[in-house]
């Protein structure tokens, strides 16, 4: 993990720089009338495991985030996010902060459409020090029966307070979210990203997620799993394996569909290893 890490660092400064018995059609959810304010708190924990070709190390992690979706009027959204991310090792913790802002046009039978942008910092005692990085984008909601699918691309740029260098980020990720009934949903997510340092480092991301919400409450528990493949970093090869289990408050919606197609639906990509 030194070795890993090491290298981020290096390269850095060397340019200044994740049921129902029967599965039922959802037909009968209806539209909320009205635009409302919504949003919602949650929170998780769990492991990380990474595997490189100079050994293994294992970690804890905990994080969370809040976001709050606003209607300007019956169409259009503003949505902005808080998070915040850490890895607890042997040797030190890693963070990771930011937030993000969306807006966008939503029509909550068929689809949303706007852009989005993040800001991140970094830090902890094997973190980089005086890192930040930015990304903005366009992002895009598709909305069928039970089934929504999420797109996004965006370009940014690594930075480090006092320097004026920077690195390139680009990448594009997909999510797709099926409603086994109203508040049971699973989702599958596919991304890539590179970050334009000296031997290139680009991730390979995939992730599958279980969300359920408790009919009646604003409380949702959900477990997360996602892996990141990371290649061109101090020219190894690295497998990032990250499980969670967390719990979400939400208000303004009552059921995991209706956050969905009214509230706040639109989230960012977020690194297994935080660095980017």
């Amino acid at each position: 993990m030194k070795r890993v890490l090491a290298g981020i660092v290096l390269a850095l400064s060397s340019t200044s720089v994740f049921a129902a018995d029967t599965v039922q059609p959802i037909v009968e959810e209806p539209v909320a009338a009205g635009p409302r304010v919504s949003g919602h708190v949650e929170a998780y924990l769990g492991g990380l495991w990474i595997d490189t070709e100079g050994g293994n190390e294992n970690g804890w992690v905990a994080g969370g985030a809040a976001r709050l979706n606003y209607p300007i009027d019956a169409r259009w959204n503003i949505q902005g996010d808080v998070f915040a991310d850490g890895v607890w090792f042997d040797e030190g913790d890693i963070n990771s902060y930011g937030a993000a802002l969306h807006g966008y046009w939503r029509d909550p039978s068929s689809f949303a459409l706007g852009a989005f942008a993040t800001i991140n910092g970094y830090g902890g005692d094997s973190g980089p020090e005086d890192i930040y990085s930015f990304t903005v984008g366009p992002e895009g909601q598709v909305y069928f029966d039970n089934l929504t699918l999420y797109a996004q691309a965006y370009y940014g740029q690594l930075r480090q307070s006092g320097f004026s260098e920077h690195l390139d980020i680009w990448g594009v990720r997909g999510v797709a979210r099926y409603f086994a009934q109203p508040n049971l949903r699973f989702d599958a997510e596919l991304g890539y990203r590179s970050v334009d340092i000296s031997d290139g480092a680009d991730t390979v991301s995939a992730a599958l997620q279980g969300n359920y919400r408790f009919d009646g409450t604003p409380w949702t528990v959900f477990g997360r799993y996602q892996f990141d493949h990371l290649s061109g970093v101090s020219s190894e090869s690295v497998n990032i394996h990250k499980l969670v289990l967390g719990i979400r408050a939400t208000f303004g919606a009552d059921t995991l569909l209706d956050e969905d197609r009214n509230g706040a639906t639109m989230d960012t990509a977020r690194s297994t290893y935080l660095f980017f």
